[in-house]
């Protein structure tokens, strides 16, 4: 079946469907990871956004019920440059088709997606209409195009209230808690030592895993949750996880982080980085065409170590608008962008990418341990 994605500034690409038929809009952006699609397609910071791979083959080792960052895909739609029919791998439960398909997600094949990365990161991340069929009943582009012009965008946008809990909830209840199968339980989890409150802005399930992992018993709570509840359950810790979109209409998470601080150790991840950074006084700003995929070299300042990480952000905090009672931890050498920061006062601290990674390198998952040790040290 034909399909076409039409952007905000006319231009217009056909290709094959694959996965579900429809009509979606979205933030269209670029993936530089050559795998890892199945987290990527799971990754609610992607909520909002029609993620295009620049790997061109996708879709060959199939997908199953491990690989898996949330309840469910994310993406508003999927963009690659050919969908591999066959998959073989000793995991495989299902093909890529057969997934976005039983989830409502559309994705198109068969397009460039060299020019429509080259024309993202000259002028921007821009809107996208992305059909298979027009609400008419036949596939007009210029109507595409319109809708996609029409569409709001990210910035303004609270989208963490799509993909937050609905109810707190225990991590070593959560039916994907523990799964022999994921590359990050092949290490079996110590004794908890720490009891961390993780406000849900969207997290990664491996987030989880990794904080169970490091002794951690892990409470989830909505992104809503007051500081005075938080406080109630006296936690050793407070993780801020990642999220979707702009951080700055969130004004309910910024006054709960601004009541924690100095009362609890706080870490915070992407979305909670930036959360982190406005509680504290700073500002955060749009950026051209973002940070996604596993290869994004960051330099740590204290050791002069570069750790390649895996990032997922379409917006940055404003390393000038910080107080001089923040010290910069972490530059991204392609942009010398903002990467990690910490007070000097307070306990707490917060880097840009995914420590986590799922999918991505293991660089950086010594910050774990970094928040372990805050949590002794108080």
């Amino acid at each position: 079946m034909k399909a076409i994605l039409a952007l905000a500034d006319g231009t217009v690409f056909e290709g094959q469907q694959f996965g579900a038929t429809g009509e979606t809009v979205g933030e269209v952006v670029f993936n530089t990871s050559m795998t890892g699609y199945q987290e990527v397609l799971t990754d609610p910071s992607y909520k909002g956004q029609i993620v295009t791979m620049t790997y061109p083959l996708i879709g060959n080792y199939g997908c199953n019920e491990v690989d898996i960052e949330s309840i469910g895909p994310q993406v508003e739609g999927f963009v690659v440059r050919e969908y591999s029919a066959y998959h073989s791998n000793w995991r495989s439960q299902w093909s890529l088709d057969t997934y976005l398909a039983e989830n409502n997600i559309i994705g198109i094949q068969n397009i460039d997606t060299r020019a429509l990365t080259r024309r993202l990161r000259v002028h921007g991340v821009m809107n996208g209409c992305l059909a298979t069929e027009d609400t008419d009943g036949d596939l007009d582009a210029a109507s595409l195009v319109e809708k996609a012009q029409a569409w709001h965008g990210l910035v303004g946008w609270d989208l963490v209230q799509r993909v937050t809990c609905p109810d707190p909830y225990a991590w070593n209840q959560h039916p994907s808690s523990s799964n022999g199968l994921h590359s990050e339980d092949s290490t079996p989890p110590v004794n908890n030592k720490f009891r961390v409150v993780a406000m849900d802005f969207g997290i990664k399930y491996n987030i989880l895993r990794q904080l169970t992992k490091h002794g951690c018993e892990v409470q989830v709570v909505p992104a809503k949750t007051k500081a005075e509840e938080i406080l109630a359950a006296n936690p050793d810790g407070v993780f801020l996880s990642n999220g979707p979109g702009d951080p700055m209409p969130l004004d309910y998470a910024i006054k709960t982080i601004q009541e924690l601080l100095g009362k609890k150790p706080v870490f915070g991840i992407c979305l909670g980085h930036q959360l982190l950074g406005l509680a504290l006084g700073g500002k955060t700003y749009k950026l051209k065409f973002g940070h996604r995929g596993a290869n994004q070299p960051v330099k740590h300042l204290e050791t002069d170590q570069v750790e390649i990480t895996s990032q997922n952000h379409g917006f940055c905090v404003d390393i000038d608008s910080l107080p001089n009672t923040v010290d910069i931890t972490h530059i991204n050498l392609n942009d010398n962008t903002l990467e990690g920061i910490q007070h000097r006062e307070y306990p707490a601290f917060s880097v840009q990418y995914h420590p986590e990674a799922s999918p991505g390198p293991h660089d950086a998952s010594y910050l774990f341990s970094r928040f372990m040790q805050m949590m002794e040290d108080i």
